[in-house]
């Protein structure tokens, strides 16, 4: 086992979150120099870690419906360092509390008084959350620190408009039909079009491909591995998708993006502005982002609109 100090991350969610949280992951990183860096994440995402250059070693942690695990396999004297990115409640606090860290950094609970962190802000960005949390307890942090280096592996369609109609909940899903309606016009003007999904995401996957005549070639269900995601995304020449993983995959890879919201405001989860990056959002209440049917703000949202803010994507991406 190795001598060094450890430091304990507690960020058991998916995708997205882990892509969202890479500024804050990378200001620990410069922060605890010396330390191993651990994070607690689900398995399957230990390449994406692997590839933020921030974490040493992943530690599996996931429980259902994004709750708090009950449980982290910890092995060995307690961290030196232990810091809840998972949320602001008792639960991620009691957790980490359990494995008597030498010091606990988490935000302000009045169930954990005996941690002093700093105020939750319902309505604050996801990436400036993180930042500012860690900033107030005197780590520097960059919240544009979002990208990833270019992945090794070639791109399995370079060049092509990568289509991702699923999402972590219904909620968050455009309709299929429109989705069909953008890869029609796309290819019909010659563009190679293409669609991907997570590995329960199969039959969405296949339903689109059929409505929009996509030849098999194109088609990329059951969750590719994340090396040859990464890549596809990389050399994309766009990326059309609700707000999940694959959005934040493609700012972390400056890859031109539209990303279409609902039920929950770009102002809390969008990309960075950019021209490279069209956000789709038509104002009103909040939904529920784990919602079991469309969002009424997505449906507000037209393939016209898609496809016009497909036409203002750069074309090339950054050096």
């Amino acid at each position: 086992m190795s001598t060094r100090p450890r430091l304990l991350v507690l960020r058991a969610l998916g995708l997205g979150d882990l892509l969202a949280g890479v500024p804050a992951l990378r200001a620990l990183r410069r922060g605890f120099p010396d330390h191993e860096l651990v994070l607690a994440a689900p398995s399957e995402l230990a390449p994406v870690a692997a590839a933020t250059g921030a974490v040493d070693r992943l530690l599996p942690a996931a429980a259902p419906g994004r709750a708090v695990p009950t449980t982290l396999h910890w092995t060995g004297p307690p961290p030196d360092v232990a810091v809840d990115l998972h949320g602001k409640g008792l639960p991620s606090h009691r957790l980490l509390e359990s494995l008597h860290p030498r010091r606990l950094l988490a935000f302000a609970h009045p169930g954990t008084p005996e941690i002093d962190g700093p105020p939750w802000y319902a309505e604050e960005h996801e990436r400036d959350r993180w930042c500012r949390f860690l900033e107030a307890y005197g780590i520097p942090a960059d919240s544009t620190d979002l990208r990833l280096q270019r992945p090794p592996d070639p791109s399995p369609a370079p060049g092509a408009t990568v289509l991702h109609p699923g999402a972590g909940a219904p909620s968050r899903c455009w309709p299929l039909d429109r989705y069909a309606t953008v890869a029609t016009a796309l290819r019909e003007r010659g563009d190679r079009v293409v669609v991907t999904g997570g590995a329960d995401e199969g039959d969405l996957v296949a339903r689109l491909a059929k409505e929009a005549r996509l030849p098999d070639t194109d088609v990329f269900g059951g969750g590719l591995p994340f090396a040859r995601l990464s890549a596809l995304v990389a050399a994309a020449r766009g990326v059309v998708s609700g707000d999940t993983g694959i959005a934040h995959l493609a700012v972390a890879h400056a890859t031109p993006s539209v990303t279409l919201f609902g039920p929950v405001p770009p102002s809390r989860w969008g990309p960075p502005a950019h021209p490279r990056h069209q956000v789709l959002w038509h104002p009103g209440p909040d939904g529920d982002p784990h919602g079991r049917r469309t969002d009424p703000a997505l449906l507000r949202i037209r393939p016209e609109e898609v496809l016009d803010a497909l036409d203002r994507l750069p074309d090339a991406h950054p050096s």
